[in-house]
């Protein structure tokens, strides 16, 4: 599965004073059709693509879907696979941030009504990068919540895993054969010297916890007493091993330069640069879990000669082959995004409306080298790979086959008569 996406990351910061909606910043609201024209062009079938939840979710199960329907629609029309990323770093003003216990069923209420509206849609990533959702805005204080806490940390961390677990769970009662792409940061941390060792492990065993919890693997003593101390009941903990819908999903590896890390000896971090790249830290992750496995997240800056990102795209790609070709069952690619972001130099801590030339288009929508080489390589390997290894193949049904929709919204159908009848029984037992 080639695919790109729209950035649709929607942070506050300034203490919930200000909102960083990507989409806005890179124009997409204005020039969304063109966005999806520029997709087919590329020869790129799947799309990473989410509703803007704070302009969608207006409150407690009301949805203002005017929006999302053209947009969907349109998908649909070209013949696209949208993998639907339902919360990308942020919630609306009215649930307030991830230390909410309330959001994961507010959340859940929402990605049930998406699934509904939008039969025809199979492919999800309910919460797009939890682990690091979580460290941004309850650990490191930038976004969201600006929290500095372990438990702080912890708290948001169980909220957006119940979420997205609750999500899966939902979609799967009216569309069984979806399939979610949980999209997580692929993280490493270097000990800078043999006193950092200490600080390091604990890290490199924290960035587990997201997938740990979400495919109900059962925790590390070190971990477990780590989410005991901070907050999390053994009530909640077992709530995750209970539910085992791991056989749903692709673990989504996101890997940027920047996902590597030293770490002193007093537990500071600094960026490390690629050290052991994708490749190796890819197989770290399926070594645990043992799932297929997509390259969801990657991206580089255009620099001055203009061949920078090309050259990181042809890094990436040898590394998804060298990752396939160890055995592992590798299903996907992605450069993110389509157009350049917009102020994440500062991990969207300032709003400076300065612009990455991250792109596969910039935001004039001209193609960048990066694009060119992208729909080249996209041509050269899309029919050799399916020819030479079953990995490669996802269940995935197209938009035109009408079957599973109708099947689907017969199933809707059903479920709404029952509710009803439930319902109606409440008020009568009242009565």
């Amino acid at each position: 599965m080639f695919a790109t996406g729209i950035e649709n990351s929607i942070p506050v910061i300034d203490n919930g004073r200000k909102r960083i909606d990507e989409m806005e910043k890179c124009f997409h609201y204005k020039y969304w059709q063109r966005d999806i024209d520029l997709v087919q062009q590329l020869g790129i079938q799947f799309l990473r693509y989410g509703p803007p939840l704070h302009k969608t979710f207006l409150s407690a199960e009301k949805y203002d879907w005017s929006f999302c329907d053209e947009v969907f629609k349109y998908i649909r029309q070209k013949q696209l696979v949208p993998i639907v990323d339902l919360c990308h770093f942020g919630v609306p003003d009215w649930i307030g941030n991830f230390q909410n216990p309330d959001f994961p069923s507010l959340f859940t209420k929402y990605a049930k009504a998406f699934a509904q509206r939008y039969p025809w849609i199979q492919l999800y990533t309910p919460v797009n990068e939890m682990y690091i959702c979580a460290l941004f805005s309850a650990y490191y204080g930038w976004w969201n919540e600006q929290l500095t806490t372990d438990r702080s940390f912890v708290t948001a961390l169980k909220n957006i895993v119940k979420a997205n677990v609750l999500a899966m769970r939902a979609i799967l009662e009216i569309r069984p054969d979806a399939i979610f792409i949980q999209s997580e940061s692929s993280e490493y941390y270097h000990a800078e010297n043999p006193k950092a060792i200490k600080p390091a492990e604990i890290m490199n065993a924290r960035r587990f916890l997201s997938l740990d919890l979400n495919y109900g693997k059962r925790i590390e003593s070190e971990m477990y007493e780590y989410l005991m101390d901070n907050g999390m009941t053994r009530d909640e903990y077992h709530f995750f091993l209970k539910y085992q819908l791991k056989r749903h999903c692709i673990m989504g590896n996101d890997y940027y330069q920047t996902n590597e890390h030293r770490v002193a000896e007093n537990g500071s971090t600094t960026a490390a640069g690629e050290i052991f790249g994708y490749h190796v830290i890819t197989s770290q992750y399926y070594d645990r879990y043992q799932i297929p496995v997509m390259h969801t997240e990657t991206n580089f800056r255009q620099g001055p000669l203009g061949n920078e990102a090309v050259n990181w795209l042809w890094k990436e790609w040898t590394n998804v082959l060298r990752v396939r070709n160890d055995g592992v069952p590798i299903v996907g690619f992605t450069w993110y995004s389509l157009t350049d972001q917009v102020d994440w130099d500062t991990a969207l801590r300032e709003d400076n409306n300065h612009v990455d030339p991250l792109g596969l288009f910039d935001l004039d929508r001209k193609i960048r080298p990066v694009g060119e080489a992208y729909k080249k390589l996209i041509r050269d390997w899309s029919e050799i790979l399916p020819t030479q290894s079953v990995c490669l193949h996802v269940p995935v049904e197209m938009p035109e086959t009408p079957k599973m929709e109708k099947e689907v919204n017969k199933k809707a159908e059903s479920a709404e008569k029952n509710e009803k009848e439930t319902s109606d029984l409440l008020k009568a037992s009242k009565k």
